[in-house]
């Protein structure tokens, strides 16, 4: 039986040292009393942002870029261990969004010494950081019988250690005040997958790095336990993206495409928006309750035991 793990005194959130406010009254009963700002205006102002995993040209990271640039972030740093799309991807959001600040960074997410400094540069240039969203992330269909030990520890140092040292840096950064933000909040957020909450949703080495993904986001919810820093994890389903990129080519080769997705109750595939959309939701105050919790952006699919309807009989 392992012992308790000894938390070290950290600084407390908001919510924590100063309480949630009393809203006043309306005639006779109590206004509603809120923790986040107004949900009709940009959900990111002057928010600063890591995103990894955002060189794809149809992925999720790219994505999300978008949707916190769209949304009023003061900065978006977008990073990927390649690089060849980044500076287009940082042209088409200046074009868009002239007032955020987008950098693109060229490093391995599992590279200890490369996350440590984006987290401090988002510092340094900044004083502060909000959202850490750690989605770098690879794929295999080999049989685990065919997998070796090296490949099947490739799997966990880029889908697994790079979610962790994202969250252990970011956790850092996200712990320090300065006048523009006097307590410490945050969001980390890791991509799992549906694979990582169900079998027989990808191969071996994958699905067990994506339930260590979750396996992540909840222990470190509970190791930040009062900073105000939340941390989640999101479990897409089937999104056309570059890692599945070929099934999808393959289908529309053979004229098959709206068989991908048949066995969940939205009968389709989705596009990365749909994703980047829950990362957007977990970054903002508008999930401030929202912690330690495995999103499942997946049509349904992990909502039951999948079937092939007239084929059970």
């Amino acid at each position: 039986m392992s012992t308790k793990t000894k938390v070290p005194k950290q600084p407390l959130s908001e919510q924590l040292s100063v309480g949630i406010p009393d809203a006043g009254m309306f005639e006779d009963i109590p206004k509603i009393r809120r923790v986040a700002g107004d949900s009709a205006g940009p959900r990111m102002k002057g928010k600063v942002v890591i995103v990894t995993g955002a060189n794809s040209l149809q992925g999720i990271g790219r994505a999300s870029a978008h949707q916190y640039a769209h949304n009023g972030a003061k900065a978006v740093f977008i990073c990927d261990y390649s690089d060849n799309h980044l500076e287009t991807h940082k042209r088409e959001l200046n074009s868009l969004y002239p007032d955020v600040d987008i950098h693109p960074r060229q490093f391995d997410a599992s590279n200890e010494a490369a996350v440590k400094a984006v987290c401090e540069e988002a510092i340094q240039k900044y004083g502060r950081l909000d959202v850490y969203f750690a989605n770098a992330g690879i794929a295999t269909g080999a049989v685990f019988t065919d997998i070796d030990s090296a490949e099947f520890m490739t799997m966990m140092r880029v889908n697994v250690l790079s979610v962790f040292l994202g969250a252990k840096y970011a956790a850092k950064a996200m712990l320090l005040t300065s006048p523009s933000k006097p307590h410490p909040s945050g969001s980390i957020i890791g991509t799992a997958s549906v694979a990582g909450l169900r079998s027989n949703a990808g191969s071996t080495p994958y699905s067990a790095s994506k339930a260590a993904v979750v396996s992540l986001m909840q222990t470190i919810s509970y190791q930040l336990a009062g900073t105000g820093i939340r941390a989640n994890a999101i479990c897409p389903g089937v999104i056309e993206t570059g890692m599945t990129s070929l099934m999808y080519e393959a289908a529309r080769a053979r004229g098959t495409e709206k068989k991908i997705g048949q066995l969940n109750p939205l009968k389709r595939g989705a596009v990365a928006d749909e994703v980047a959309r829950v990362a957007l939701f977990l970054g903002s105050e508008e999930s401030s309750y929202v912690n330690g919790q495995a999103w499942a952006v997946c049509g349904g699919l992990s909502a039951g035991h999948p079937f092939v309807p007239g084929r059970l009989s």
